[in-house]
């Protein structure tokens, strides 16, 4: 280890993962990736604009790109990788497939992270609080109206469910 490195641990997807050999300005999404192994969190920008990397860190939506990695020490994160259960997918992965909202796939894990979020804080979302929701997330495929469509759609079976 050089003088320039860190050893520290992430709560990840409820499990602790210890980082080694890190450099202390890597961002989280870098950390998730490259070190951890968890590819589903995207990066594009790198600059916080196109919402392809987020997750959840301590209950709050984030651009993992953003966030430096050795200041989540204590924190919460929870990754696209941690949405669905033994390979069952959630109301809204599954409502992105049927309505169409996955096109080339690579912002797919950033919105479905943001959703999922709205969702789970707000179970019946007004269109602006959708759109609100998803602010921050670039698509450049579907124009946007088949992801309200999958929005509607999970909300709807995730009433029928309840």
């Amino acid at each position: 280890m050089t003088a320039n490195t860190e050893i520290y641990n992430l709560t990840v997807n409820g499990k602790q993962h210890q980082v080694r050999d890190a450099w202390v300005g890597e961002s989280l999404l870098y950390v998730l990736r490259e070190r951890l192994g968890l590819p589903g969190a995207k990066g594009a920008c790198e600059q916080g604009e196109c919402g392809s990397c987020t997750v959840i860190m301590d209950g709050q939506a984030v651009c993992s790109c953003l966030v430096m990695a050795a200041t989540a020490i204590d924190s919460d994160i929870k990754t696209v990788e941690s949405l669905s259960t033994n390979g069952v997918l959630t109301e809204v992965q599954d409502a992105f497939i049927t309505e169409g909202g996955v096109q080339c796939g690579f912002c797919t894990p950033g919105l479905v992270v943001a959703i999922e979020h709205l969702l789970n804080n707000n179970p019946d979302p007004t269109e602006l609080e959708i759109k609100e929701a998803i602010s921050g997330n670039i698509c450049r495929c579907t124009g946007y109206g088949r992801i309200f469509e999958a929005v509607t759609t999970a909300v709807t079976t995730r009433k029928a469910n309840r």
